[in-house]
């Protein structure tokens, strides 16, 4: 059985290329992030799912505070037994970033060799191609899959997940014993299993000073300048506050915090900015509460206050605390690590990281989850690809969790 599955998504791969390249077509940015959202890329797979034969897309739509529709799809695939098996990729992406350092058209699929060039082809085209097919495979074959296939496309991943998962799972049609896996977290060899994640606290810190002419700084107070300070006062502070390291998580074992985006502030060299806005994203160990972290934030906070006549204040563009981790012994890691070892030739390798997916959601109520993909780690990056192998790759992957051995 296992072989002649394997064979008919080998026979698919032109039709999973040209899906993955059309999918690449209709760019689906976060609103919050200049885009307009995943709508029309949810009408692309609808109308697609059910020309393959899948059946018709459930569609549970969230509504965001600025009327945007977050399209969230569930496609079922009756198994053999009840016990269902849940693949959860996620519809957005993310902006393509500096275009002069794109080779090629973001949005315009380019196949070079094995690669597929594209924004979104490895975050999260190939996951989410890959699980279609892997259904469609059994489907084409007339074979019935060991548990019930849930395909599972969701919104607003990229951005904390609050018009995607979190407000699936508020739906209540998720149940305590479903297998869930997450094909979001990529390694070249698809060794990497992730069983934990760490807190994510992304601030936006705003300092307000006194614009001036900067001939004249006497006459204001550099935003600027006390950014700068405050920006490396806070980092060194919460590296020292919290030294502690974790052996459950990969590379690396400690806790994060990286100053990351600066917003514009004047648009001329000779004014002194009197606003400044930066953030910090900060990836924080399990045990290390929320307000242990903002005991040292609100310190530094006052001392820079103090020190530079300012008034800083800040908000959480995202504020998840880390959920319980996942037994390396968990029915769907036994069973994912049985089908990597099986199909890709490694040893599996289980541990935690600091990204965030769509996995802790699940953990966060009381269901395992396990969290795998596999592929260059490209996501984010300028030319962002996948490689055609590891399209296929990952297909046989999943389709060995739902052969019935």
């Amino acid at each position: 059985m296992k072989d002649k599955i394997f064979a008919e998504i080998d026979a698919m791969k032109d039709e999973m290329i040209a899906t993955l390249s059309e999918m690449v077509a209709i760019p689906s940015i976060n609103p919050t992030e200049g885009g307009t959202g995943e709508k029309a890329r949810a009408e692309y797979l609808t109308e697609k799912i059910k020309k393959l034969g899948l059946g018709d897309a459930e569609n549970y739509v969230c509504i965001d505070p600025d009327g945007n529709e977050r399209p969230n799809l569930v496609v079922k695939i009756p198994g053999e037994t009840a016990q269902r098996l849940w693949i959860v990729s996620h519809m957005d992406i993310v902006p393509p970033g500096e275009l002069s350092l794109w080779e090629s058209d973001p949005y315009k699929a380019e196949l070079r060799g094995d690669k597929l060039y594209g924004r979104g082809t490895s975050d999260n085209g190939t996951s989410l191609v890959a699980s279609i097919y892997t259904a469609l495979a059994f489907k084409k074959l007339g074979i019935k899959p060991k548990y019930e296939i849930c395909l599972c496309f969701v919104a607003n991943e990229e951005t904390g997940s609050m018009y995607g998962i979190q407000h699936l799972i508020k739906q209540d049609i998720f149940r305590p014993d479903d297998l869930v896996i997450v094909p979001d977290m990529t390694s070249t060899d698809g060794s990497f299993i992730e069983i934990a994640e760490k807190s994510i606290f992304w601030l936006e810190f705003t300092l307000e000073g006194k614009q001036t002419h900067a001939s004249l700084p006497q006459l204001g107070n550099n935003a600027a300048r006390a950014a700068n300070e405050f920006s490396c006062a806070l980092d060194h502070a919460l590296h020292e506050a919290f030294p502690e390291t974790n052996d459950v998580f990969n590379d690396p074992k400690y806790s994060t915090f990286e100053p990351t985006r600066r917003r514009e502030n004047v648009g001329s060299i000779n004014i002194v900015p009197g606003v400044e806005t930066f953030a910090f994203d900060c990836r924080v160990l399990p045990g290390i509460t929320i307000e242990e972290f903002e005991k040292v934030v609100n310190k530094e906070k006052t001392d820079a206050e103090k020190k530079f006549g300012v008034k800083i204040s800040y908000k959480y563009m995202q504020k998840e605390t880390a959920a319980p981790v996942t037994s390396p012994e968990a029915p769907v890691v036994k069973l994912l690590a049985d089908a990597v070892q099986d199909v890709l030739g490694v040893q599996p390798q289980i541990a935690g990281v600091g990204g965030g997916t769509c996995g802790a959601f699940f953990r966060k109520i009381g269901i395992p989850s396990a969290v795998w993909g596999l592929g260059d780690e490209v996501a984010h990056m300028p030319n962002e690809y996948t490689k055609i192998s590891d399209l296929i790759g990952s297909s046989k992957v999943l389709a060995h969790m739902l052969i019935n051995k």
